[in-house]
């Protein structure tokens, strides 16, 4: 294995790797009218005018003799959320366009919907490449969309991330330990005003923030223990109180099975359950509303992002509850 893994073909393969790509996927008919279609990363433009582009596909293909034969084809350059359709079509002699919704281009050719772009081509040349062949074909007519692609890199799918912009030296933010590129003052800024969103549908319901925090916890998992309760709102710098938990119930919105224990059990009541349905949605529709300026990679990678400085920085549990008495 290790021999395998260091002979020249794999290092070829994965200095090749290096290099990222878009990934698209080609369709065609065969001479029967059959849609057949494959997934491939090996496309390049050729020529702006004449519009050409390019793509090539193993020998030992099993479509390689129904693109021989075809007068046109259409590449799909995917979207950065289209990798479950970029693996169907990776498989060789999958039912792939089972249950998808289809256009009809040129020689009504399959066309996919959802893309970064397509390119309806006339097959212009065929040129034995190794072991590939390549195809070249004149561009009939194309659409495009300003979603992000999909990316193959390393041997393994990846996102495009536009790099921003910097701003011009007249737009520039005054420079400081505060500034706009000091992570925890983007955090906390980017939090506070997320929030904003939601506090209107708290103040609604009467709730403040660490009473939603303790009901949204519920919600996912209901009936835990004040215990659990603490160590999880612990990662959002608060903390379970007695005097919290007393005030949801009060409200109706929970009930303490129990006294002054850490091991009492809390659980939603009927009326906090409901509230926690409709301030869940109201934080999904702020989720959404932030994430509009974001693609579905960009998204993908901030979330990421997150997870990772969540991980790093884990001060550990917190210091258990003690049983507590009222004076």
């Amino acid at each position: 294995m290790s021999a395998e893994l260091n002979s020249p073909a794999r290092r070829l393969r994965d200095a090749l790797g290096a290099f990222a790509t878009g990934v698209t996927i080609v369709t065609t008919r065969d001479s029967r009218g059959r849609d057949v279609g494959l997934t491939a990363n090996s496309f390049n433009s050729v020529s702006l005018d004449p519009p050409m582009v390019l793509w090539s596909l193993a020998k030992n293909a099993a479509s390689l003799g129904v693109f021989m034969d075809a007068t046109h084809f259409a590449v799909h350059v995917l979207a950065s959320d289209q990798e479950e359709l970029s693996l169907r079509f990776a498989v060789r002699g999958a039912q792939k366009f089972n249950g998808l919704a289809l256009e009809r281009g040129v020689q009504g050719i399959a066309l996919l919907s959802g893309c970064s772009a397509r390119f309806q081509c006339r097959t212009a040349f065929r040129y034995e490449g190794g072991d590939h062949m390549i195809f070249v074909g004149t561009v009939e007519t194309f659409d495009h969309s300003d979603r992000l692609p999909l990316v193959y890199h390393g041997g393994g799918y990846a996102f495009a991330v536009r790099k921003e912009v910097p701003l011009a030296a007249d737009e520039a933010e005054p420079s400081s330990s505060f500034s706009q590129d000091f992570l925890i003052y983007l955090l906390g800024r980017a939090r506070f005003q997320l929030f904003l969103l939601l506090r209107r549908e708290l103040e609604r319901h009467g709730l403040s923030e660490d009473q939603w925090f303790v009901l949204s916890i519920l919600g996912v998992s209901d009936d835990r223990t004040v215990a659990e309760l603490d160590r999880l709102l612990w990662y959002t710098g608060k903390r379970v109180t007695y005097e919290l938990l007393a005030s949801l119930t009060a409200a109706g919105f929970a009930d303490l099975h129990g006294s002054y224990d850490p091991q009492a059990r809390v659980t939603l009541t009927a009326e906090g359950r409901a509230a926690v349905i409709e301030l869940v949605a109201a934080a999904k529709a702020a989720e959404e509303h932030a994430e509009r300026s974001l693609g579905a990679a960009e998204t993908h990678l901030l979330k990421r992002a997150l997870r990772a400085i969540i991980r790093e920085s884990d001060p550990g549990p917190p210091t258990l509850l003690a049983p507590a008495h009222p004076e």
